[in-house]
């Protein structure tokens, strides 16, 4: 057995690794940038190891430094995670000219499936089913273009060497396609230093469903029944589960077998995952295989009851697999919910902040939460934005679903914006819960899944009203102990102007002999209710609920029924401010400027891309709200940019 493990990599999977590691008693070694100096995973470890920068790229993906470190430490085996170098051929092969164990497939196993193109070619031969398309060296433009014309549309255009999304577009239309390419070979380059291309033909209702398989370098190769991860942002899994639902039995042993044979065909070590596009004709094609553990390998971990990381360190010690096919039984069904920053009502992009509250749902042996975070930790610009995992059992699908409801309705977080809300909205929606999957489940549900707030806006000012009378931060104290909120022989009132939902509403909060009248405008709405830590109960009118509430600063944050409510006490200049912004165009979120793409004084039409905002390893094309002419130009290529910069100012085409 190994004995020294250095983790390569942070956040929640390092810090998963790290609980196995060290309930097999090896001494545990960590790494971290700058920005994670003080992070968890540094924490949990025996001893940590500073490698760079906040960059990954002068950080988790220095090759070199990490091998340093790992001779320095005394280190006898890395393990990759997943993301950064996990799938790197030549980083395996650094560890193993070091004499390092990779805790990972072998350098010529990654290389095989990490050139998508070659390893489409590769499963042919092994008898894998595939999706039609084009996977040839020839890379031109003109090339690619009449092989897509050939392929026919909607086509999805991925990167050769891509992964995560990264270097994928779905094109629908030929005149869609030249604009399509080169933002696929400009994420290809960013995120891979490969702007290669391959074309497959869309399936828009197949599911996406794959296997995990386990091989050992003793001959023996086994798959661990298979998880569906359809339901997609982005072209990125945000809720995965295991079994798939509605799979026949003949299926699951075709394409679990089938899954074995790719792993074999590469003479395949360790934990890898076969992924297939499943269709209602019962047929499933291969898309890719990859070379590491999976995000969502603690669903498959519930209904198996293995620990998948310590089979992979027990194989990379040289150890036969722990089970033979026979021997793997399934109990029950799990989900996961990955917890990203991000904000769903806007395209799902990528978000940064401070966790200021941070209310972490109960585990127990059915629920269970993968994290890498504390209250008070930032989320910042430079890494993926996933937060943590949160995975339920139960011993059947419906009531694992209403489980992982539950849990994220108590899982509450303050400060940087996420996809709780979303994820609540998502497990409960009929389709889903029926079992209706594919991967444009949320482009179909778009409506029903970003329906309008489960309060009407005058109910949530007069809540957010209410709080602030409870004494709850931001304000800090109750209106009676305010002198501007008691007038003598007339009803206490109390003055707030509220930003929600991108609107100033001023409200007036009077005390009355039944509680609170909170007037907005021409609404008024009668509160009343007290209040335990952060947990109110409330008389809204007529009817009684319960929320939660929470504040920081200015900043007013609401739980009810799963979702969250963000408000935001402004003054008469913040709110003036907030309404002269004119023809201003301000970044979404914190990031660089990856290209410009207009000049001052040149003349744009509505919708022209104006620039690309790279944040999280995604690009973010920033568009013209309308026709007009570039005035000003603030931020050049390879500039950082926060969240609310102003990018540009375009004067607006008149006559």
């Amino acid at each position: 057995m190994l004995t020294k493990l250095l983790v390569a990599n942070r956040g929640e999977i390092a810090c998963r690794v790290l609980r196995t590691a060290r309930r097999l008693g090896l001494h545990t070694i960590a790494v971290y940038s700058d920005a994670d100096r003080h992070a968890l995973h540094v924490e949990m470890a025996d001893e940590a190891w500073r490698l760079g920068p906040a960059p990954a790229a002068e950080s988790y993906l220095n090759q070199a430094a990490l091998l340093d470190i790992a001779g320095a430490s005394g280190a006898d085996a890395v393990h990759p995670g997943y993301g950064f170098l996990s799938e790197n051929a030549s980083f395996a092969q650094g560890c193993a000219d070091t004499n390092l164990v990779f805790v990972g497939p072998p350098p010529a196993a990654i290389a095989a499936m990490g050139d998508k193109a070659a390893a489409k070619a590769l499963m042919a031969s092994a008898g894998v089913p595939l999706v039609p398309g084009y996977h040839g060296e020839e890379q031109s433009d003109e090339r690619l273009k009449r092989e897509a014309d050939a392929c026919g549309y909607p086509l999805l255009l991925k990167a050769v060497a891509g992964g995560g999304g990264k270097g994928m577009r779905i094109v629908h239309t030929p005149a869609d396609f030249d604009e399509a390419l080169a933002a696929a070979r400009r994420e290809a380059r960013a995120a891979f230093g490969n702007d290669a291309m391959l074309l497959e033909r869309y399936l828009p209702e197949a599911r996406h469903v794959e296997v995990q398989v386990f091989c050992d370098a003793h001959g023996n190769g086994l798959y661990l029944s298979e998880r569906d991860c359809s339901v997609q942002r982005r072209h990125q899994k945000i809720l995965e589960e295991a079994p798939a639902p509605g799979l026949s039995q003949a299926t699951r042993i075709a394409m679990g077998e089938a899954a074995v044979r790719a792993a074999r065909a590469i003479d395949y070590r360790g934990a890898g995952t076969v992924e297939f596009l499943y269709t209602e004709d019962d047929h499933f094609y291969f898309m890719e295989m990859n070379t590491r553990l999976q995000v969502e390998h603690p669903v498959t971990e519930f209904i198996t009851g293995l620990d998948l990381v310590d089979w992979q360190l027990r194989v990379a010690s040289g150890e036969p697999l722990p089970l033979t096919q026979d021997q793997i039984t399934l109990s029950g069904h799990a989900v996961e919910a990955r917890i990203y920053a991000e904000d769903a009502e806007h395209g799902f992009l990528p978000a940064a902040g401070t966790l200021h509250v941070l209310r972490e749902p109960d585990t127990s042996e059915r629920v269970r939460l993968d994290t890498g975070v504390r209250q008070g930790d930032e989320v910042g610009i430079y890494y993926d934005p996933l937060i943590a995992k949160l995975i339920v059992h139960d011993q059947t699908r419906e009531a694992a679903l209403a489980g992982l409801a539950g849990a994220l309705a108590h899982y509450r977080i303050g400060g940087v914006k996420t996809n709780i809300g979303f994820l609540h909205r998502l497990c409960r929606h009929p389709a889903f819960m029926a079992g209706e999957l594919h991967t444009r489940f949320i482009e179909q549900h778009e409506h029903s899944l970003f329906s309008p707030p489960l309060l009407a806006t005058g109910e949530v000012l007069a809540l957010a009203a209410l709080a602030h009378a409870s004494g709850l931060p931001p304000s800090g104290a109750s209106p009676f102990a305010a002198a501007t909120g008691w007038r003598l022989n007339q009803p206490a009132e109390h003055r707030l102007r509220l930003e929600y939902l991108g609107d100033i509403h001023d409200v007036m909060l009077t005390a009355t002999n039944n509680g609170w009248r909170a007037q907005t405008g021409e609404q008024q709405h009668m509160v009343d209710g007290e209040r335990t830590d952060e947990r109110l109960q409330v008389m809204l009118d007529d009817r009684r609920i319960s929320l939660h509430v929470a504040g920081v600063d200015a900043h007013l944050w609401l739980f009810y029924r799963g979702q969250r409510l963000d408000l935001r006490k402004v003054n008469d200049e913040t709110g003036m401010a907030r309404h002269s912004t004119g023809g201003s165009l301000t970044a979404p979120m914190p990031g660089l400027v990856g290209e410009l793409k207009v000049t001052e004084g040149e003349e744009v039409a509505e919708g022209q891309i104006l620039l690309v905002l790279e944040a999280m390893k995604m690009e973010h094309p920033i568009r013209a709200p309308m026709a007009g002419r570039v005035a000003d130009i603030h931020f050049r290529t390879g500039d950082q940019v926060n969240e609310g910069n102003e990018l540009l100012r375009l004067e607006p085409e008149y006559g």
